[in-house]
């Protein structure tokens, strides 16, 4: 797994007027193909009168799976402008779809290229792009008298906390980025005199913030 890649963080819209057709641009996080597959439907159904639903998708940390699809419009002309702007953008697990609504005059080959490529970039930059970073999930065990101690350590060096459990003995799930699991291992154990036991438990992906 990459220890970070860039994708979108949530779901936009956009609107664009060009010569009288109207072009709605949508992007969207897609963890698979299934998933880039299901959000296109979905705008497809709701546009249904639109005169095309043109969209590329990028899935996989390593952009293993791609699709340009020019739904109707002049081949080269939408799907594969949609497709370059996410590669350049050099995001992942991500979707656009651009709607048109046809106004009646005819925009030509480097017209539509234009009107695609800037309704791509102009979804991307409504969904903000981020930073996915790989983080390792550790248990920390520990009885009650250090719970206080290791969350405080914890938030002071900026490890998330994903869960507690509480039973004869408190069991904490934090977060490191990749790479730093040893720093984490001897904060615990400095802070608990060595009295903790830290397993990892596997890894997930979070929105960089430190």
């Amino acid at each position: 797994m990459l220890p970070a890649y860039r994708t979108v963080k949530q779901v936009s819209e956009i609107k664009l007027e060009i010569n009288k057709s109207l072009f709605l641009g949508y992007a969207s996080p897609a963890e698979t193909e299934e998933a880039a597959l299901t959000f296109i439907q979905d705008i497809k159904k709701r546009h249904k009168e639109a005169n095309h639903n043109c969209s590329a998708y990028v899935i996989g940390q390593h952009g293993q799976s791609q699709k340009a699809d020019d739904d109707g419009e002049p081949s080269g002309t939408a799907g594969r402008p949609i497709l370059e702007v996410i590669n350049k953008s050099a995001v992942k697990n991500a979707v656009i779809v651009v709607t048109r609504y046809f106004g009646g005059i005819k925009l030509g080959t480097g017209g539509l290229i234009r009107a695609y490529t800037k309704a791509a970039v102009d979804s991307l930059d409504a969904a903000i792009i981020v930073e996915k970073q790989l983080h390792t999930r550790l248990v920390i065990e520990i009885n009650y008298h250090l719970l206080g101690t290791v969350e405080n350590q914890l938030r002071l060096k900026n490890y998330p906390i994903e869960s507690k459990e509480f039973s004869h003995i408190v069991k904490i799930i934090a977060l490191a980025r990749k790479g730093d699991e040893d720093k984490l291992l001897q904060l615990v154990a400095d802070c608990t005199a060595a009295q903790a036991i830290v397993q990892p438990i596997g890894e997930v992906y979070l929105d960089g913030f430190y």
